[in-house]
């Protein structure tokens, strides 16, 4: 059998080596100028620079190495429509898809 994974919007910050503009929720056991420690499900695990940091759905962190996160992710934004409280469309280039959420019509 061959599965596709559900399309869910999660957060993710790219760790430059400088940790002023990390968000609030990355938390991590320690910092040394190249790396950063998170605690995951799996254990601590070692975030080198230009990996992503991603906040799973259920609040979860873990580092992901930017070619694996380019491959499986998208840019997104909030629903232009202000009517949508919880959608959110795709920004790949130039191809903007309508809010699944409330495809593009107001309540």
């Amino acid at each position: 059998m061959k599965f596709r994974k559900k399309p869910v919007v999660i957060e993710a910050w790219q760790f430059n080596g400088d940790l002023s503009g990390a968000p609030s929720w990355v938390e991590m056991d320690w910092f040394a100028g190249e790396s950063l420690h998170i605690t995951t499900l799996e254990g601590t695990m070692r975030a080198d620079v230009g990996d992503w940091i991603i906040k799973g759905i259920k609040g979860e962190l873990y580092p992901c190495k930017p070619d694996i996160f380019e491959a499986t992710y998208d840019a997104v934004d909030k629903c232009p429509n202000l009517d949508c409280k919880d959608g959110y469309i795709n920004l790949c280039g130039d191809d903007v898809q309508v809010c699944p959420t409330c495809n593009g019509e107001k309540p």
